[in-house]
C-alpha cells in the first residue's frame, strides 16, 4: 500500500512538471514536415490564397480525417475556384500525438492556447511578409477556432490587411474578438457549445458513455469524440448559417482584393 502511493505522488509529481515545462518542451506546434513542409514556399508562390487549417480536438487530426471540418475547407477552396483563384491548404499541428503532447496540448488549451497562438503567428506574419500578394486565411473548428482568435489577437498591424480568420463553433468560455477580419460562426445562436447553454451540456456529457456503448453494440462505432457531440455543434457546408455565410465573408474581403 505504501509503495502505491509513493507511485502515485511520483505520478502527480511527474504529471505537474510535464505541465510546468509544456508546452514549450512538449509541444512542438508547426507545419506538417514531409513534403508539404519541405516545398511550402514553392507551393505558396503558385496559388493566390493560403488557408491555414486547424482542426478541432487536439488539433492533430489530418484533413482528410476531419470529417467535421474538411466540407468546409473544401468549399471554401471550390469557391475560390469558381473566381478564377488558387487556394493552398496548409495544416497546423497543435498537439504532438504523443502522452507528453497531449499533456502539453491541456496545458496550452487551459491558457487559451497562449503558446501555440504566439508560435502560429509569427510563422503566419513570416509568410505574409515573404509573399505580400498572398492573402492567408487562418481556419479553425471548435477548440481550433479558439486558436484562430487568440492567433488573430496576436497579428501585427502591419499584416493585418491580408490575413484573415473563420471562426467555427469556437466554446463559450472563448469570447468573440472584435475584428473587421474575422468570422465568427455559432450556427446562428443554435450551438450549445458556442453560447454556452449549461444545461443542454451537462444533460449531454452524462449520456455520452451510453451513447458510446451503444453505438458499438450497434455497429455504428462512434469514436468518444462523435459521442460526446454538443447539440447544434454540427456545421455542414449546404447550411445557410455555414456556407453562405463564409461566401459572403469572402466576398467582401478576399474578392474586391483580387480585383
Amino acid at each position: 500500500m505504501r509503495k502505491a502511493k509513493q507511485f502515485v505522488i511520483f505520478l502527480i509529481f511527474l504529471i505537474s512538471l510535464f505541465l510546468i515545462l509544456g508546452p514549450e518542451l512538449w509541444l512542438e506546434p508547426g507545419f506538417p514536415p514531409g513534403e508539404l513542409g519541405q516545398n511550402l514556399l514553392d507551393l505558396a508562390v503558385q496559388n493566390d490564397v493560403i488557408i491555414i487549417f486547424n482542426s478541432g480536438g487536439w488539433g492533430n487530426t489530418p484533413l482528410e480525417q476531419a470529417e467535421d471540418f474538411a466540407p468546409i475547407i473544401k468549399g471554401i477552396q471550390q469557391t475560390f475556384q469558381s473566381w478564377g483563384c488558387n487556394s493552398l491548404v496548409v495544416p497546423y499541428i497543435r498537439t504532438k500525438d504523443s502522452f507528453l503532447g497531449k499533456i502539453s496540448g491541456t496545458k496550452d488549451f487551459l491558457t487559451s492556447f497562449e503558446f501555440s497562438s504566439e508560435i502560429l503567428a509569427k510563422k503566419i506574419e513570416i509568410l505574409s511578409r515573404d509573399f505580400p500578394d498572398k492573402k492567408i486565411i487562418i481556419t479553425g473548428l471548435s477548440s481550433g477556432a479558439a486558436l484562430v482568435k487568440a492567433t488573430m489577437k496576436k497579428i501585427s498591424n502591419e499584416a493585418k490587411d491580408s490575413i484573415y480568420g473563420i471562426a467555427v463553433g469556437t466554446p463559450f468560455w472563448h469570447k468573440n474578438l472584435e475584428s473587421e477580419n474575422i468570422l465568427q460562426l455559432n450556427n446562428s445562436g443554435k450551438d450549445s457549445l458556442s453560447t454556452g447553454e449549461v444545461k443542454t451540456l451537462i444533460f449531454t456529457l452524462i449520456k455520452t458513455p451510453f451513447k458510446w456503448i451503444s453505438s458499438k453494440i450497434t455497429g455504428e462505432n462512434l469514436s468518444f469524440g462523435q459521442a460526446i457531440q454538443a447539440p447544434g455543434h454540427k456545421y455542414p457546408w449546404f447550411s445557410p448559417e455555414v456556407g453562405s455565410q463564409i461566401v459572403t465573408f469572402l466576398e467582401n474581403k478576399i474578392y474586391p482584393v483580387r480585383e
